[in-house]
């Protein structure tokens, strides 16, 4: 059986393919930029209130999970609502309800939006 290390001290778990601590792993990034943006794009709306202190948060899911993409759009989404977010694999979350704001963007851009 070969030795390979999965844990160190300090640093935390390490990715078993590239050896790198999980949070900077070379191979995910690699994945994540090299995932193709589809012609037609269909994102989901969702509203939470839940495990962020009575606040809401919109969140547009089931995006490609291409870095450059989610980052740029995450960027048109915040500077259009006036409003702060993040970026997370494969999503964008958008502080307040934004939700009719964001579907009218994202309408206007010839995507599909559930919810």
């Amino acid at each position: 059986m070969a030795d390979r290390i999965v844990f160190k001290s300090g640093v935390g778990r390490i990715c078993p393919d590239c050896g790198w601590p999980v949070a900077q792993c070379q191979c995910s990034l690699a994945r994540r930029a090299a995932e193709s943006v589809p012609a037609k794009v269909t994102a989901k709306l969702r509203l939470e209130k839940k495990a962020r202190g009575g606040k809401s948060v919109t969140v547009i899911d089931g995006l490609p999970d291409n870095a450059g993409f989610l980052e740029e759009l995450a960027g048109d989404l915040k500077k259009s609502c006036g409003t702060g977010g993040t970026v997370r694999p494969g999503a964008v979350e958008l502080s307040g309800d934004v939700r009719e704001r964001v579907r009218a963007l994202l309408t206007s851009r010839g995507w599909i939006v559930k919810g």
